[in-house]
């Protein structure tokens, strides 16, 4: 479903132009770091030289994610493990991101958990570090930096 301009709900003005932007992890980089997949390298560069953001719901996801598919002692490992990160954990949701993310999601064929994601990148003023499919939807809108796909199963 294609942004239309003239919809109410546009986010065409969402984007501010800042230097030094932050970067702003989504679960798909934080599972790379983890699992050590392509793109680890970059989230650990990230981590050392730059201010990382990261979203509560990255934190609840990777959490999820992990109970579903290792197990909960697991899971809850990993949380510790992302809790100890040298990153700003975002876990106020203001007005503005709630408005964001209900416009992202009602323009354009995304999760909930990525319009909250994005909604929390485009307030921050941040550079959404990803490595799924769904944000190519808003790239127009987000300023992204995609680590390399995985390969379709």
């Amino acid at each position: 479903m294609a942004s239309d301009s003239s919809n109410a709900c546009s986010m065409s003005a969402a984007v501010t132009e800042r230097t030094n932007r932050p970067h702003l992890l989504d679960t798909s980089s934080v599972l790379a770091l983890i699992e050590d997949e392509p793109g680890a390298d970059r989230v650990e560069e990230l981590l050392r030289n730059e201010r990382v953001l990261l979203p509560f719901v990255v934190g609840l996801e990777t959490y999820y994610i992990t109970c579903q598919e290792r197990s909960q002692a697991e899971a809850d490992r990993r949380l510790a493990l992302l809790r100890q990160l040298g990153v700003e954990w975002l876990d106020q949701v203001s007005d503005r991101v709630v408005v964001t993310a209900g416009r992202l999601k009602a323009a354009h064929r995304i999760s909930f958990a990525d319009a909250l994601i994005a909604a929390f990148a485009v307030d921050a003023g941040a550079v959404l570090v990803h490595k799924d499919l769904e944000y190519e939807a808003i790239a127009s809108v987000v300023e992204q930096e995609r680590l390399p796909y995985k390969a379709p199963r």
